[in-house]
């Protein structure tokens, strides 16, 4: 059975956004997109630097540190220096809270 673990109160992330969450000694990246939640691994797979840091423009994140940029939907790299896709999660919102499956 999945097991849904709260991140935050959807409120908590304004849209084209991103947050970080840090669970079990891991961290996330946690996107609204246009009333959408995603969850990715948190740390860009080319520096390990945080995403959330980074900027979301449409249904992409651009790392802050080289500008590698992913696909939050399916976490594709979407080119250079990025060239390890992203983990994803799933995510939902219920009852106004951001929900996300880590296990």
């Amino acid at each position: 059975m999945a097991h849904w673990t709260e991140v935050c109160a959807l409120d908590d992330i304004d849209n084209e956004d991103v947050m970080r969450f840090d669970h079990n000694n891991h961290t996330y990246a946690v996107y609204r997109l246009n009333g959408k939640v995603y969850a990715t691994d948190g740390l860009c797979t080319h520096e390990k630097v945080h995403l959330a840091d980074g900027l979301v423009m449409e249904h992409v994140v651009e790392c802050p540190k080289h500008n590698g940029r992913f696909d939050i939907r399916d976490g594709r790299a979407l080119g250079a220096p990025v060239c390890v896709h992203l983990k994803t999660y799933p995510a939902k919102v219920e009852g106004g809270q951001v929900l996300v499956q880590l296990g």
